[in-house]
């Protein structure tokens, strides 16, 4: 059996290939296999992994089902007991999987672990290392643009980027899969949340470096796409997780964090691709996928609520 599945969702991303499936070659563990997830690409990206990387499995989807489809066919196709999400526009250091491995195998709690992301064009430079997420329906990446000596040590962090992350498969048949409701966006905020009301963890796994180009796919980090669908997928994270009375304490929190995050985006010219983004959230949460609440977790929620409050000082301070 295999150690390790390593799944990379791609969509028209054959010039990242060659870097992320050759990094993986040269893993010092040899008991892995690596699943190419193609979400209908019409750049020669499946002929290219066919023709250089026949060892690589590869699924090709008739059409863009986004990140969350993607990831999750490789998940149910994957055959180790840890799967590893990889996004294509990464390379990574020779002992990244045998480092990712043995974190996740140190914590015998944890559902997952993530990567220290370095950023690919400055290598001086953190990417992530470890996401956040505060009373104020923000989502961040710790570290994000700091020195990559900042972040050293292997703790616990509120979920893992999934651009670089391993995960324990089995917790995936207790809580689900990536919720494809997303799309892309948040989904890994979700997920990692999800496991986190059900008594999991998530850590952060320093000596497992990748190297990420970032918005290999979407194209810039600011965009109407990108824009849209993170104030939507926002909206329905809380409403998914929350309790209605939790969504109450948090409200003002909420308020003015949504606020500033309106104003951040009209400046930039996109303040109405949040605001829809805003009112499409609405109407998914309508849907009911909703996270049933259990009083026996009542512990996990208000350990997360207390994080939540940490986590606004934190942004601004850390």
């Amino acid at each position: 059996m295999q150690q390790v599945s390593v799944i990379i969702p791609n969509f028209n991303g054959v010039a990242y290939l060659d870097g992320v499936l050759g990094s993986l070659e040269k893993q010092t563990i040899k008991s892995y296999e690596v699943i190419l997830v193609d979400n209908g690409s019409s750049d020669g990206s499946c002929a290219f992994v066919a023709a250089h990387y026949p060892w690589v499995h590869l699924i090709e989807l008739p059409e863009n089902l986004g990140f969350c489809g993607a990831v999750n066919r490789g998940i149910i196709a994957s055959g180790a007991p840890y799967v590893l999400l990889l996004n294509n526009d990464t390379e990574v250091e020779p002992d990244f999987l045998e480092e990712m491995c043995a974190a996740l195998g140190r914590h015998k709690k944890a559902f997952s672990c993530a990567a220290k992301m370095v950023q690919y064009y400055d290598r001086d430079k953190l990417d992530d290392a470890g996401n956040y997420y505060c009373a104020l329906g923000w989502s961040y990446a710790r570290g994000k643009g700091k020195d990559i000596h900042t972040y050293e040590k292997e703790e616990q962090i509120f979920a893992a980027c999934a651009g670089a992350a391993i995960y324990r498969k089995k917790i995936f048949d207790k809580i689900g899969l990536f919720d494809e409701e997303h799309f892309a966006y948040l989904e890994d905020t979700d997920v990692g949340y999800r496991a986190r009301i059900y008594g999991y963890e998530n850590w952060y796994a320093p000596k497992a470096v990748v190297y990420h180009v970032g918005s290999g796919t979407s194209g810039s980090r600011y965009n109407q796409f990108k824009t849209r669908y993170s104030s939507r997928n926002n909206v329905y994270l809380i409403y998914k997780n929350m309790p209605f009375l939790q969504i109450l304490l948090n409200l003002p929190f909420l308020i003015a964090g949504f606020g500033a995050k309106f104003l951040f985006f009209a400046l930039k010219g996109m303040g109405r691709e949040y605001a829809a983004g805003i009112k499409n959230g609405f109407q998914i949460s309508k849907k009911g996928h909703k996270v049933p609440f259990s009083g026996k977790r009542l512990r996990n929620y208000l350990r997360i609520q207390w994080e939540l409050w940490v986590n606004v000082i934190r942004r601004f301070l850390v």
